[in-house]
């Protein structure tokens, strides 16, 4: 058991855009898309593996970690549009470092590639861009380590809204085709890192989200239509689905 659940990392594991979808935030936060201007209902990844919003979500009633422990306390650092150097630099930062055992998620990495792509540098220059960003990420993954050594860390890939189309409406229109190919080598790069680290785990969104973005009707899409790179309400539950599953997976061996 935990004692303790920390999700670190974007807006993968924040409530700001299912609740935004699902309709339930106040309407100055509707209007500015800012969590920080009012009340913004717990529907994100992270806080429905914590705590189920039995109601919205009857079949994970039980599925969750107060239910496994009702102890369990919860530590929500994950910043909207956060990149790997925001979490060391101001995530990480407000973990104290602790011997109690403690689950982290981390969903981290997709605003640095999206900055990568941005400048559309030449191939060369890219392929060393991605192995920085990559080392950074196992850097981080250490760090927690050393941070919180009796904790329990599952590691989450980078999804891809364009579902192999190499284009996301709305991002870099008029730029071309995304180059997925970096995308497909960070996230090997954290299948690797989850599989070489003690009392880790990969959930591995990429794959679990394929199809469900904008080749997807409208009932199978897990994005928020008004911005594609983030999460609804289904997509925030299927990353808490995957965050189960890994640790059911965990726990088996």
């Amino acid at each position: 058991m935990f004692s303790q659940y920390v999700a670190l990392g974007d807006s993968m594991s924040i409530d700001l855009y299912p609740a935004l979808d699902a309709g339930e935030t106040e309407v100055s936060v509707a209007l500015e898309w800012d969590a920080r201007a009012g009340a913004v209902a717990p529907l994100g990844a992270a806080s429905l593996l914590f705590r189920n919003v039995d109601g919205r979500y009857p079949d994970f009633t039980g599925r969750d970690l107060v239910s496994r422990d009702p102890r369990v306390g919860f530590l929500n650092f994950a910043e909207d549009g956060a990149t790997i150097g925001d979490v060391f630099g101001s995530q990480l930062s407000q973990l104290e470092e602790s011997e109690e055992a403690t689950l982290i998620t981390l969903s981290i990495g997709g605003n640095d590639l999206l900055s990568a792509f941005s400048n559309r540098p030449a191939a060369s220059l890219m392929r060393g861009i991605v192995r920085d960003i990559s080392e950074g990420y196992e850097f981080l993954v250490e760090s927690l380590r050393r941070s919180r050594p009796n904790s329990t860390i599952v590691l989450t890939t980078v999804y891809d809204p364009s579902d192999d189309t190499r284009r996301i409406p709305g991002v870099f229109d008029g730029a071309g085709d995304l180059p997925l190919e970096w995308l497909h080598e960070f996230n090997d790069r954290i299948r690797a890192v989850a599989d070489g680290t003690p009392d880790s785990v990969v959930a591995d969104a990429y794959r679990h989200f394929l199809g469900h973005g904008i080749t997807a009707e409208d009932p199978d899409r897990w994005y928020w239509k008004r911005s594609w790179i983030e999460p609804n309400a289904a997509g925030a539950s299927e990353i808490r689905r995957l965050w189960l599953d890994a640790l059911d997976a965990l726990a088996e061996n």
